[in-house]
């Protein structure tokens, strides 16, 4: 089975906006469920309720594919798990390291839904020598001295970062300088890297900021009707006021 190593995904060549190789691990998930169903086909309203997104921008999405569906018909389900996968580059095996096993790396490693969407979690990398030699998720951890003989030694070319905010960067550093290409941080900091490398990040701290902002409108909204004697705002404003330029996003929500 190819690696990551030697084969890259298809989409930037193919001319796939960015926004809309986002979405399409959405389309899969929702298109995974229906599978698993024995759900046959799918219409583009069916499948965009189920992913979150308006109809008109799901048929632009998948018209970057190539895959337009039948009219009264809709959209072979196997067909665009399988399309979106290869798209996605999850038609093959992409070994992954996991480098902090704290609390959070030990949650990641532990994750079931790994092995079934294309990746395999090739190793546990951390900088405590007292973690070196225990399972974890029936991984034994390595210590981080022989970072770059692991990611040589397994093709590696996409690496978790779990660690304290501190240590990120230069553990970054470490994993580009051995030739993994594409990041994937969770420590609350932001990464500086060379072009052509490729980095996600996931702050959950920031997630819960934005719901808490949603949450006090919310609670403005109630107390200036209930002052007023009136409907809530949220109750009556148009629906396109709270949405972003796509019509279909809250402005304030991250891409």
């Amino acid at each position: 089975m190819a690696t990551g190593r030697t084969h890259r995904p298809a989409t930037r060549s193919r001319g796939i906006p960015e926004a809309t190789v986002a979405r399409l691990p959405l389309y899969l998930r929702a298109l995974t469920a229906l599978s698993e169903r024995s759900v046959p086909t799918v219409s583009s309203e069916e499948l965009a309720a189920a992913a979150g997104v308006n109809s008109a921008k799901l048929r632009k999405d998948f018209s970057y594919l190539g895959s337009y569906g039948t009219r009264g018909v809709g959209y072979d389900v196997e067909y665009l798990v399988y399309q979106i996968s290869r798209e996605l580059g999850l038609t093959q095996d992409w070994p992954v390291v996991i480098v902090g096993i704290g609390n959070l790396g030990a949650a990641l490693a532990n994750y079931g839904g790994f092995a079934s969407r294309g990746f395999r979690v090739a190793a546990l990398i951390d900088a405590d020598p007292a973690m070196a030699g225990k399972p974890v998720a029936g991984i034994p951890v390595q210590h981080s001295d022989d970072l770059e003989k692991i990611i040589q030694d397994n093709g590696v070319s996409i690496g978790v970062i779990a660690t304290p905010a501190g240590a990120a960067q230069a553990v970054c550093e470490r994993l580009v300088a051995a030739g993994v290409t594409s990041i994937l941080n969770f420590a609350p900091t932001v990464l500086s890297v060379p072009e052509g490398v490729d980095v996600r990040k996931v702050d959950l701290s920031i997630e819960l900021q934005i719901l808490a902002f949603h949450e006090q409108r919310k609670a403005g909204e109630e107390a200036a009707a209930a002052s007023d004697g009136g409907v809530p705002a949220a109750a009556v404003r148009s629906d396109s006021t709270d949405q972003g330029p796509d019509g279909d996003m809250p402005a304030v929500m991250p891409a």
